[in-house]
């Protein structure tokens, strides 16, 4: 998926990410996942087994954990939840954006190149698991 709003507007490589988001240490981590994905995507995630891939911790600090599984999605039809975001910076200005603009399937080499650089981890983790 592929962050909303000015500031990623024209940004490609490197900007794109799992569906991801915080939970509380009493939430169960896939149930999160799981509600962060439907808010992120607007549908809930295909019904399957799940393959834990683990943690990375990004460059901004956040720890993200990720599950992956097999099933359909249409990354055509995402609506977004939208969220309060001030643009121009520093501008007292508010407006709506999408948290994601857009969502496409990639191979994994294209997957590599354009997911943050930190989750590059996360795809090999799940090519190893494929293998």
């Amino acid at each position: 998926m592929h962050p909303g709003g000015p500031a990623w507007a024209k940004r490609d490589l490197g900007a794109w990410s799992i569906p991801k988001g915080e939970y509380h240490p009493e939430e169960d981590a896939l149930a999160a996942a799981r509600r962060e994905f439907a808010e992120e995507l607007g549908a809930p995630p295909p019904d399957g087994e799940t393959h834990d891939l683990g943690e990375v911790r990004q460059k901004s600090g956040k720890l993200v954990r990720a599950w992956a599984l097999e099933g359909d999605f249409d990354a055509s039809a995402i609506t977004s939840n939208t969220f309060p975001f001030q643009w121009p910076p520093r501008s007292g200005k508010w407006i709506q954006i999408p948290e994601v603009d857009r969502a496409q399937w990639f191979g994994l080499e294209p997957a590599r190149e354009k997911i943050n650089p930190a989750q590059v981890a996360l795809l090999e983790r799940l090519e190893h698991e494929s293998a």
